[in-house]
């Protein structure tokens, strides 16, 4: 599975809370970002395509060789996604956790100790193409609590049947 959407929507929260649930392992996709582009993002340099493939590659992997697993990963484009399928070698479930542009950026303020800054959180909106009917994703709204948000997303994918 791979919990999707702009910097700042809850990506490791949610990720981390799925886990505890339903103890499938979570792994925090900006962890497998080259060195390169965290010093990117940390500079408030969006990262492009080329930038991108590399990374997204390594998600794959993961993925493909670590399953069942959750990892969070913008995935912002259905390019992105699907070169992440294609690498997987099995089914890949997204879950888009999608929230107003407000109310992530009031959480990108408060947090710390992270690189991705918020000047980014516009390039990101921009970059973001929702998952089409065709690609199986969930959606799934952030402005709700934590609990009922991973409530959600555990009913709607069956996960309490699963037990990593």
């Amino acid at each position: 599975m791979i919990l999707m959407g702009v910097a700042g929507c809850g990506k490791s929260s949610v990720g981390e809370a799925i886990s505890a649930r339903t103890g499938i392992a979570y792994r925090d996709g900006d962890d497998l970002h080259p060195a390169a582009n965290v010093e990117k993002m940390r500079a408030g340099i969006p990262l492009t395509d080329e930038d991108r493939w590399p990374w997204l590659d390594q998600v794959g992997r993961e993925l493909a060789g670590k399953a069942p697993l959750i990892i969070g990963c913008s995935a912002l484009k259905r390019v992105y996604r699907d070169r992440i399928r294609a690498l997987a070698g099995g089914p890949v479930t997204f879950v888009h956790l999608a929230g107003s542009r407000d109310l992530i950026a009031g959480r990108m303020a408060q947090r710390t100790g992270h690189y991705m800054p918020l000047s980014l959180l516009d390039s990101q909106f921009a970059a973001l193409e929702l998952p089409q009917p065709d690609e199986g994703a969930l959606t799934a709204d952030i402005s709700q609590p934590l609990d009922a948000l991973v409530d959600g997303i555990v009913k709607g994918l069956n996960l309490e049947e699963i037990k990593a």
